[in-house]
């Protein structure tokens, strides 16, 4: 069969079209393929293969060019997880031979994919992390019984004090939830993401139905966020952010348990909470609390030069983490806006 090599954002009904595939996940659309093109000037390059006027074969990736870090396919940058659709008992060996010689000819260093679903080929991963799904459910009480106890004590903490969430898709949320994305994303010595980048995630995917945000506010002051996206009956965790100096509140929990009962209410029927690294047991032990199955996300670099998938350790912080906490916001800022390009 004919495998064609198409862009989402141009293709009629390509939504439509991916929902009538299990599995299908936000990453995979057509929203979050235009907020990647638009906000970094990535090309997408999805390797589709159709059968009976459905999707049997699936590869998302995003041509990566930069004078700095080189060019390459990644399915997807800034992405958590967009796992390779392919037919029952085809291996991601197989999948990696038919992206190379593509890869090759655009001078590409590497293409790098990011699946859930191959843990039998751990041993050809260049990293992992841990990813939690919860399955929803209607029944409100049911859900809180799998929490864990410190889970629905923290919750109940924050509605004592008085800590209220508000989940709506207005522009000043997105405002509010980007001033204190910036403040902890400096606290782990990491840029934000561009304004641009925002801009797009809002006009493209937010303002079209396919988000939310949760605000968790405390004397009329916004002092933690989440930002959700969706599609079909799937949605996703994507950020978060929270102001330290309210943390002994335990708002992010509120804000969290408020968008799981939000979703359940309005017919979703599982929400992923994205990646965590290894290392953070912190974010580890704040995900496991909501009786979600945890799973491992492997990425696979296949080096097209050698002919072989690259083995490398995850990621921890450096010097560079160091530097950018102590940057002042807007010098901070303008660092993600120039450098994001050439990371995805």
């Amino acid at each position: 069969m004919y495998t064609e090599i198409i862009d989402p954002v141009q293709y009629p009904a390509w939504d439509d079209l991916l929902l009538s595939h299990d599995g299908y996940s936000f990453f995979h659309s057509s929203y979050w393929a235009r907020v990647l093109r638009e906000s970094y000037g990535y090309t997408p390059l999805y390797f589709t293969t159709f059968r009976h006027g459905s999707v049997l074969t699936l590869i998302p990736l995003m041509e990566v060019k930069s004078p700095f870090t080189g060019s390459r396919g990644v399915s997807l940058p800034f992405t958590d997880y967009c796992d390779p659709i392919v037919p029952e008992g085809q291996d991601l060996r197989s999948v990696t031979d038919c992206l190379a010689a593509y890869g090759r000819k655009r001078g590409w260093k590497y293409i790098e994919l990011r699946s859930r679903n191959n843990s039998n080929e751990q041993d050809i991963s260049s990293s992992y992390y841990y990813g939690h799904v919860l399955t929803l459910s209607p029944d409100e009480e049911k859900m809180r019984s799998g929490l864990r106890d410190s889970t629905r004590r923290n919750i109940g903490k924050a509605e004592k004090s008085g800590v209220e969430v508000i989940i709506d898709r207005s522009a000043q949320a997105l405002a509010e939830f980007t001033r204190l994305n910036c403040v902890t994303r400096r606290s782990h010595g990491i840029p934000p993401q561009p304004g641009r980048f925002f801009k797009s995630l809002y006009d493209h995917i937010i303002a079209k139905g396919h988000g939310c945000i949760a605000r968790a506010v405390f004397q009329k002051k916004t002092i933690a966020g989440a930002l959700y996206l969706h599609i079909g009956k799937k949605a996703v965790y994507k950020y978060g952010a929270s102001d330290k100096a309210y943390q002994s509140l335990r708002a992010n929990n509120l804000v969290m348990w408020k968008a799981i009962t939000w979703y359940a209410r309005n017919g979703f029927k599982s929400l992923c909470f994205g990646r965590s690294e290894p290392e953070n047991s912190g974010l580890l032990q704040f995900k496991s609390g909501w009786g979600a199955d945890e799973h491992c996300i492997r990425y696979y670099r296949y080096d097209l030069q050698k002919g072989e998938f690259m083995k490398r350790a995850t990621h921890v912080k450096g010097l560079h983490n160091n530097i950018f906490n102590k940057m002042p916001v807007p010098l901070l800022r303008m660092a993600g806006s120039l450098l994001y390009k050439h990371i995805g």
